[in-house]
């Protein structure tokens, strides 16, 4: 028996973030009873899985307009490895 739970999820990818870092915050203090330290556990999957999809939009709008920019494919691996 599944019940499917609505999240009011800021539309900002900072706004979710802060909430994020609030939702880690609270339940590593253990304060709150089990059932209450769930449903922020599952808040907080639904604006993780909120801001991988924004992150992922980001990227691909980052190439298309880096092809776009070059005529060519451009390799989208992190700066950093690229040395």
């Amino acid at each position: 028996m599944s019940r499917e739970k609505t999240f009011n999820i800021p539309d900002s990818f900072e706004e979710r973030i802060e909430r994020l870092e609030k939702i880690v915050g609270d339940l590593e203090e253990g304060e709150a009873p089990l059932e209450e330290s769930l449903n922020i556990f599952e808040e907080g999957i639904a604006l993780a899985k909120a801001c991988q999809g924004q992150l992922e939009e980001a990227r691909e709008r980052v190439t298309v307009l880096l092809e776009s920019a070059e005529g060519d494919v451009i390799s989208t691996e992190p700066v950093s490895e690229k040395e």
